[in-house]
């Protein structure tokens, strides 16, 4: 395409050259060029209209806002409803687990006074004379109510948020109290000191060195020479010595007025004040005191008494002697 431009009949024609591209590239920018200032003098009449509140631009602007409300409403409300939903879902699973805390605390032998100071403020315990703080109300209400507000779900979160605090209190609480019952059973005298038969039990008989009856105060297991001889449960050793009567002698301190001894050991392994676990190698059966032959005499006492051993240990049947047993080796 030519484009020839004359301007006096004594100067040469100016001659332009326009391809098709050029052409097609001059027009879209002089397009783009028209629509940006159309746009910016369109935003800048509805702008100076709206500030000066124009009777046909204000009808129209408050049609289109009639219109759009209703729709963000709706929109707003499905999400809030939705929203509920989730937070009815958290509570039921909170609940259930309120449930199985209930459960576990009275496995562990806790009680509702266990849990008094952290009640939730007002005083409502879960459930009918249950033991935990717990957050009932408002699962029915979410599933069966049509439209829910924005304070609403906030309430529901925060008391969601509480309850939750509430569960770990009482998780930790739980937790302590377990781990107290498992260091009691840990200091409990209930693993057999020595790996083998048990001989004399608890009770009157016949005393081997003066033919008299006589009350045998312990346990004892009959074993050959150097057996060792372990620690019925954790404990601090008070005493590690030779005693007149029960030879090589080891005493263990449980706490609780619980000591647990074990006499005539050919060797003791452990010293006073050292802290043994159960199980520990403590000593060697020998014949050591006041003793007939190779055996360990264990004794359990209770604030200075003497128990019988039995009611400790894991055995299945528990000898019990009279004042006309036999000796038993």
């Amino acid at each position: 395409m030519q484009i020839i431009i004359t301007t006096s009949s004594s100067r040469a024609p100016i001659v332009l050259q326009l391809s098709i591209l050029n052409f097609s590239l001059g027009l879209i920018a002089f397009l783009m060029s028209f629509l940006f200032i159309s746009g910016l003098l369109y935003h800048a009449v509805l702008t100076h209209g709206t500030q000066m509140k124009w009777p046909i631009l204000s009808s129209t602007i408050e049609l289109i806002r009639n219109h759009e409300t209703p729709q963000k409403d709706q929109f707003m409300q499905e999400n809030l409803d939705a929203m509920a939903k989730k937070v009815g879902d958290l509570q039921a699973r909170l609940v259930h687990m309120e449930a199985v805390n209930e459960r576990i605390a009275r496995m562990a032998g806790m009680k509702a006074e266990d849990f008094q100071q952290i009640e939730p403020p007002g005083g409502s315990a879960s459930g009918a004379g249950g033991a935990l703080p717990a957050l009932r109300s408002t699962i029915e209400d979410i599933e069966l109510s049509n439209g829910f507000t924005y304070t609403q779900i906030t309430d529901l979160l925060s008391r969601l948020d509480a309850s939750s605090n509430r569960n770990a209190d009482v998780l930790t609480l739980i937790e302590s109290r377990l781990f107290e019952k498992r260091l009691a059973a840990l200091m409990l005298p209930s693993s057999r000191p020595v790996s083998g038969p048990f001989g004399s039990g608890f009770g009157f008989r016949t005393d081997p060195f003066t033919g008299q009856a006589a009350l045998h105060t312990g346990l004892d297991f009959p074993s050959p020479m150097g057996t060792p001889i372990f620690a019925a449960a954790g404990g601090v050793v008070m005493t590690a010595q030779s005693h007149p009567q029960y030879g090589q002698m080891v005493e263990i301190d449980h706490g609780n007025s619980l000591v647990t001894r074990y006499a005539h050991a050919s060797r003791i392994l452990v010293k006073t004040g050292d802290l043994v676990k159960r199980g520990q190698s403590i000593a060697e059966v020998g014949s050591t005191g006041r003793s007939t032959g190779p055996h360990l005499h264990f004794e359990v006492l209770v604030e200075g008494v003497q128990q019988n051993p039995a009611k400790f240990l894991s055995l299945q049947e528990a000898p019990v002697l009279s004042a006309m047993s036999p000796i038993a080796k």
